[in-house]
């Protein structure tokens, strides 16, 4: 959150629980920690243009980011635990290739 400005909406058991929902303007996403996967995730979020340049700013100020290629170019953002996030540059990303 502190890194990618997302917001907590919930979490299971006042906190104490495995299930939250993190919020950064339209994008929601609910995170599930399982203590028997053992491998990183990698997750691929489409945000709308505004949110997109959004994203760009602020991850320029913050140098926690770099643009690769997964099938389309993106912008790769591994978390603090080495999960990759993926954002799809606009223009070419599989939804808008069609």
């Amino acid at each position: 959150m502190d890194m990618l400005g997302f917001w907590k909406k919930w979490h299971e058991g006042d906190g104490a629980g495995t299930v939250c929902q993190v919020n950064r303007g339209d994008c929601e996403i609910i995170l599930c920690q399982d203590a028997t996967r053992r491998d990183k995730a990698r997750l691929f979020i489409e945000l709308n243009a505004a949110e997109l340049a959004d994203l760009r700013r602020e991850i320029v100020e913050r140098s926690v980011s770099q643009e690769t290629w997964r099938g389309y170019d993106s912008i790769q953002i591994d978390d603090p635990d080495g999960n990759e996030l993926l954002f799809p540059i606009e223009g070419n990303s599989p939804a808008t290739a069609a």
